[in-house]
């Protein structure tokens, strides 16, 4: 494959990694035909089409990292591989997050597990059949997974700036399974402090989705511990932010935008930050039968799609739904003053901050930076907060 230099990939990172996606995958389909045809065409094939879509956002905070603390020409075959080894590691976690959650659909299409069950006919049927398309969807996964590692080892080839990158890699992997754990205990003990579905945000999605490509980025690059600091400091804010962006679509999204049914989070009965402000809320203001509705409806596999609608209607009545939007305002206001406190390059600086916003469904005309503000004015603890407050400051 042909050099890719930081200007080229400046003009379009997608597109460039696409072009490492293509070659990569070449080679590894080949590898897993020669193994096995009928591996390489259900399993092999559809990981490396299911990479081949999202919105690469992880990839493009890893590179626009790298650049906004001043990497060049040396970094770009590194960066690049290491951002195809982070949507191998996505891929991962939405193949088996899907079966996880049962969910039928991924990106407007069938989920892997769903197709797989149509592609031989055993969905709904009994053993020996029973559970195909899950159990040949974790094995997706799990291909998935083994790709990253690999394709990760090989970018730790091509660069100079190798130190704290494998370290960085591993915390990032082990924390969004701890994450991903955490998300199902809560269901399964329908415990839902703020602390906990604050604690799960950060390590499910704040860490994994804006921390540690941040943190991958800039390592890339060379980048000094106060850099690196304000990175981890900025990537937290807005990966929380993120997440309880993520949770408010969850319960009032558009469907044709998030590729997911309407109100999915109350039909799954995730213990998501929402869901805890609306409960704290209600106990509040003595809103007893506001408690019986959340207990009767939220999770419940009976619930109809107007018992759903109540329910939203209560946490917006009751102001969660505002108060959720507040956090991720202000999460979002932090997040910029730390990535700007960092002093990153500018044009790259400028990029990265789209970015971390367009994540949080904010532009940064709609965010105001903050005083400049020493590190302990931020809140917020690294790698996972125990205390709602530390990051919220609680429901006022």
């Amino acid at each position: 494959m042909q050099t890719l230099e930081p200007p080229t990939v400046d003009r379009d990172v997608t597109a460039a990694l696409d072009l490492v996606l293509h070659d990569l995958f070449r080679q590894r389909l080949d590898e897993a035909l020669a193994i096995e045809g009928t591996f390489a065409a259900d399993i092999a094939r559809r990981v490396a089409d299911f990479t081949t879509g999202g919105h690469r956002r992880r990839a493009r905070l890893l590179w626009w990292a790298m650049r906004a603390v001043g990497g060049e020409g040396d970094e770009a075959a590194a960066t690049l591989r290491a951002a195809a080894a982070v949507e191998l590691v996505q891929t991962c976690a939405l193949i088996h997050d899907d079966v996880m959650d049962d969910s039928g659909t991924r990106r407007g299409e069938p989920a892997v597990h769903v197709a797989l069950d149509r592609q031989y006919g055993t969905e709904g049927r009994a053993r020996p059949v029973a559970g195909f398309g899950r159990s040949a969807a974790v094995l997706a996964g799990d291909l998935a997974l083994a790709w990253a590692d690999d394709v990760f080892a090989e970018a730790l080839l091509r660069t100079p700036h190798s130190a704290g990158l494998g370290a960085q890699w591993r915390a990032m992997r082990t924390e969004m399974v701890a994450g991903q754990y955490l998300d199902l205990h809560a269901q399964v003990t329908g415990a839902g402090s703020r602390g906990l579905a604050l604690r799960t945000a950060v390590l499910k999605t704040a860490c994994y989705s804006a921390v540690h490509p941040l943190l991958l980025g800039a390592r890339l690059a060379g980048a000094g511990d106060g850099v690196l600091r304000e990175l981890r400091r900025a990537g937290l804010c807005a990966g929380i932010a993120l997440q309880l962006e993520n949770d408010l679509q969850g319960v009032f999204g558009d469907p044709a935008r998030t590729g997911k049914p309407a109100g999915e989070d109350l039909r799954e009965g995730k213990a998501t930050y929402l869901m805890a402000v609306g409960r704290a809320l209600c106990v509040r203001r003595g809103d007893t039968a506001g408690l019986r509705l959340l207990d009767t409806v939220v999770g419940s596999p009976t619930a109809t799609d107007a018992d759903r609608r109540r329910v939203r209607d209560l946490l917006d009545g009751q102001g969660a739904r505002a108060h959720v939007t507040a956090r991720v305002d202000g999460l979002c206001t932090r997040a910029v003053d730390a990535l700007r406190r960092a002093d990153p390059v500018p044009g790259p600086g400028e990029r990265l901050e789209r970015l971390l916003l367009d994540a949080c469904g904010r532009t940064p005309a709609e965010v105001a930076p903050g005083p400049r503000t020493g590190a302990g004015e931020v809140g917020l603890r690294e790698p996972a907060p125990r205390s709602s407050a530390a990051m919220t400051g609680g429901v006022r």
